[in-house]
């Protein structure tokens, strides 16, 4: 296939026996090995309260990630906006850009928090996502020295750190009028995907960050020998996944073989299969035809990857193919 700039977003999923100090340096581990293999960029998320994410603070673990790499951009995929001022977002940055000048990214979401107890340990409730695009506005606006408060963000105000919008919802109509890349996912509703590309597309207005359109589609991508070597490594994330729909809890990754033994309610095996479908999944040649597809109709300039799973060995070796598979 064509080659396309590949990037990961992972989100120090924590494993059933591991710890989440184990989680996070996963991440750090990673990184390396990603740089290695020429992927673009490495984010990381922000997750409050989750049981199987050990990654709560985003700026804190980009600046480790940045620190153990040399050449691969490093970013948030994404910093909640509405968890936060959006001058100390800006500071955070402004301190990344300033000791790795050049390698950071800004991914930016609007997401409150998972449960009602989440978002009231932060004090916020779901309204607070409906102020995203004021909250934007005003952090740009930090780093271009335009702030009515007459306060100056030191060291952001003069930077240039790209920012990223995660459109969720209205995510894509927000990018389009600040202006800014948009990451859109995931693989599994293609038409709902189109449909906000072509969205952001036609309402996107040029601006001091980008001039036109970006175009990062996110999801999961698992290479295999065999398709059913590539299913395998989608069985933790669609159990915990199950889990977290019939029990009100995101639990850490079981291995595959402990999913394939279990007895499963019927509301479960539905969650279940259903967290197994619409994925990219196979060998080289199956992902690559599948890509190809999704690149010829969305037009996307990116690819960020968001694959968990227990075994991390065989997700690296899934990154290895992948990165052989897309660099042309």
């Amino acid at each position: 296939m064509e080659p396309v700039r590949l990037s990961v977003l992972d989100r120090s999923r924590t494993r059933e026996g591991h710890t989440h100090s184990e989680a996070l340096r996963d991440t750090v581990r990673l990184a390396r090995e990603l740089e290695r293999l020429g992927y673009h960029r490495l984010w990381v998320s922000e997750h409050h309260g989750v049981p199987g994410v050990a990654g709560s603070a985003p700026t804190v673990l980009a600046a480790a990630v940045a620190g153990a790499t040399r050449t691969i951009r490093v970013g948030t995929g994404g910093v909640m906006l509405p968890n936060h001022r959006p001058l100390v977002v800006a500071e955070q940055f402004g301190v990344l850009e300033s000791l790795f000048p050049g390698r950071i990214d800004m991914g930016l979401g609007r997401s409150v928090g998972f449960t009602d107890g989440v978002r009231r340990a932060l004090g916020r409730d779901k309204g607070d996502a409906e102020d995203f695009e004021a909250q934007l506005g005003e952090l740009l606006g930090w780093f271009r020295g335009t702030s009515p408060t007459g306060v100056h963000a030191r060291p952001a105000e003069g930077l240039s750190v790209p920012p990223f919008v995660l459109a969720m919802g209205e995510g894509a109509g927000i990018a389009a009028r600040a202006g800014l890349p948009m990451v859109i996912g995931d693989l599994r509703n293609r038409d709902k995907m189109r449909r906000g590309i072509d969205h952001y597309r036609d309402r996107f207005r040029p601006s001091p960050w980008a001039a036109e359109p970006y175009v990062v589609i996110s999801g999961t991508i698992a290479v295999a020998d065999t398709p059913d070597e590539a299913r395998r490594l989608l069985i933790p994330e669609a159990w915990s996944m199950a889990y977290s729909r019939t029990h009100g809890t995101f639990p850490p990754l079981p291995p595959a073989e402990r999913v394939e033994a279990l007895t499963m309610t019927g509301k479960e095996r539905g969650f279940y299969e259903s967290g197994l479908t619409g994925h990219i999944a196979g060998t080289e040649e199956q992902v690559a035809h599948e890509l190809e597809t999704v690149l010829k109709e969305t037009g996307a300039q990116e690819i960020l990857v968001t694959t968990s799973t227990y075994d991390r060995e065989a997700l690296l070796d899934s990154y290895r193919r992948l990165a052989a598979i897309t660099s042309g």
